[in-house]
């Protein structure tokens, strides 16, 4: 019988006590694929500033020029700010002991590398923080970054979380990506080779994918060598291009009962030292589908159809 290996039980084996992810959205970061660089609008399925036609790129890279970005002290306590009022309740739900800071929105290192090394020293700084987690696009960190973050990784937990979401190219060309996925192999390729622990993001539900194309980006993504996975189901919030081609019929998100299949199968797949460190999510502004709506279900949906399965939680 298959063990579920969840990123709860590899931190608690690696540093014997509860370790927790503080996430952390720092101001004035944006995306390549949002401020024009590579795309406008972001992904279809991205919430983002960008589909305001008011949104212009100086709107947000004039922040981040230069060590003397006058919002980088902005920024700094925007960290310090919700990371002090973030640990309380995962010390009190969850009796947590340590943690990593996750930077989770947009990409996090898509900035100077001055204004990166500020953040990520600053949250490194912090009482019972043991690593930081990076969250980002495969097209958009640097050499010099990496390098950095090895350095790093030599003292503390470090993760760069990619956003792989597909290994097939025309679903990349649909959902407005910016890039393929030769350029996801090249960087968490080059990632690894540093030394460095990877986390990969795969949405499973893209518009035109067949449960085959899902499960081939699962397997495509396991020969990368990555040592976590998170899965999300595709779901339409509001302020997105996805919106739109829902509103006009032109969307079926995937369903609850196909979601929890294709997981399934993903999870079987996974070799014993890949971690989970996510089966589903939700959000806030959510359209569709509804049974995004409540956690509380998916998860109990999805303990069922493991424990089915034969996968012990």
């Amino acid at each position: 019988m298959k063990r579920l290996y969840t990123f709860g039980k590899y931190l608690k084996k690696k540093f014997k006590t509860n370790v927790k992810k503080v996430p952390i959205s720092i101001p004035g970061f944006t995306c390549p694929n949002i401020d024009g660089t590579v795309a406008r609008g972001g992904c279809v399925f991205c919430e983002n500033e960008s589909f305001s036609p008011n949104f212009t790129k100086e709107k947000f890279t004039l922040n981040l020029q230069s060590q003397e970005n006058p919002l980088l002290e902005k920024q700094l306590k925007s960290l310090e700010f919700q990371f002090f009022n973030t640990v309380p309740s995962l010390k009190k739900y969850y009796n947590a002991k340590k943690f990593i800071v996750y930077f989770q929105s947009f990409t996090n290192t898509y900035a100077p590398f001055e204004t990166l090394k500020a953040l990520y020293e600053k949250a490194l700084s912090f009482p019972d923080v043991i690593g930081i987690s990076v969250g980002t696009r495969t097209d958009s960190i640097t050499d010099e970054t990496l390098e950095y973050l090895k350095k790093l990784s030599e003292k503390y937990e470090v993760w760069v979380e990619y956003g792989i979401q597909t290994s097939n190219d025309e679903t990349l060309k649909k959902i407005n990506r910016g890039h393929d996925f030769q350029n996801v192999v090249e960087t968490i390729t080059k990632t690894k080779n540093l030394g460095l622990n990877v986390c990969g993001h795969l949405i499973f539900g893209l518009p035109g994918e067949t449960q085959k194309d899902m499960l081939k980006s699962v397997k495509d993504s396991i020969k990368l060598n990555i040592d976590s996975i998170k899965f999300h189901p595709l779901y339409v919030t509001e302020n997105t291009l996805l919106a739109l081609e829902y509103k006009k019929g032109n969307f079926t998100p995937i369903t609850e009962e196909e979601y929890i299949d294709t997981l399934v199968k993903s999870i079987k797949m996974l070799p014993e030292n890949i971690s989970i460190q996510r089966m589903t999510a939700g959000t806030e502004n959510l359209l569709a589908p509804e049974w995004c709506k409540y956690k509380s279900s998916q998860m109990s949906h999805i303990h069922k159809a493991l424990k089915e399965a034969g996968i012990r939680l």
